[in-house]
Order: structure tokens, then sequence, then C-alpha cells
């Protein structure tokens, strides 16, 4: 099973920038386990969300021919709590792309204003792990990760 910490994309320009939005519910099972009296969207999940905003953004750079994954957290910040119902928005920037990797700078909103900061790296790992053999499908990029661009960029046949 995969878990999509993004709802939908508010805008996509290709090899620039996104900008998704995660709308934060209490039907989410995972704020019951975290603390019962005052649920939260841990932090973690929100650098997930970026992740995943970003991490369309790199693929699609390349027309999503190489499996990218999250290599490094360069940086993560967020300044206050994120409860249900807020509304996160995550702005990824795309900073650097090579054959090998790619940095992104991103922002974080909480119902329109900025409250953090995640900066990452991520990994073409078709040319990073020498002698390592993966499937030739693309198991990063899945129809659950391509129908969000629907509008936005064609996405590639499965």
């Amino acid at each position: 099973m995969r878990w999509i910490w993004i709802d939908r994309f508010l805008e996509f320009t290709p090899g620039v920038e996104a900008k998704a939005v995660k709308n934060v519910s209490l039907a989410e099972e995972h704020l019951h386990d975290h603390w019962e009296d005052f649920p939260l969207m841990p932090v973690s999940l929100m650098i997930e969300g970026m992740a995943q905003t970003a991490g369309i953004l790199v693929g699609q750079a390349r027309d999503f021919k190489e499996k990218v994954i999250l290599a490094k957290i360069s940086k993560a910040e967020v300044a206050e709590p994120v409860v249900p119902g807020d509304q996160l928005t995550y702005h990824a920037e795309l900073q650097t792309i090579t054959d090998q990797a790619a940095s992104t700078h991103g922002t974080v909103l909480k119902n329109g204003r900025a409250i953090g900061t995640i900066d990452l790296m991520f990994s073409h790992i078709d040319q990073n792990l020498a002698g390592t053999k993966f499937p030739e499908e693309n198991f990063v990029f899945t129809g659950q990760f391509l129908r969000l661009l629907a509008g936005f960029v064609e996405a590639p046949a499965p």
C-alpha cells in the first residue's frame, strides 16, 4: 500500500515549481495515534508531503524516465502545529538537476501563511547505484501519483 500525502496540485510549472495542497482531516487514522487529546499532523508526514510534491516535480523534469528517490533532508523546520481543519500548501522549487541528482527548496504554508521550510535532495537511482538492478518499470511514479498531474502536464503512458 502506498500513502499519498497530497490531495491535489494547485500549480505545476514543469522543471520550475509545483504547489500542492493537503487538507488535514480528523478522519485520518494517524492523527488518532499521535496524541489522543490533541491530534497533530506529524512533521515527518509534512516532510513526506513535500517530498511527494518536489519528487514529482523532479521526475517530470526528466519525463519520468528515471526512478527518483528522496536521498537527503537538507533542512526541515516547521514553526507551529498543524491540526485537523488546517490546510497545508507545499510550494516546491527545483534548484538544481543533474544526471545523478536534484535539489529542491520548499515552503510549507498553513491556511495560506508560511510556517516552515523543507529543502530536499533526490537521487536518480538508475544513475547512482552502479551494479544494482532495478525493475524496468518505473515503480516510483505509479498511476496514483501521475493522476495528480491531470490538467497540468501530460503524464507518460504506464
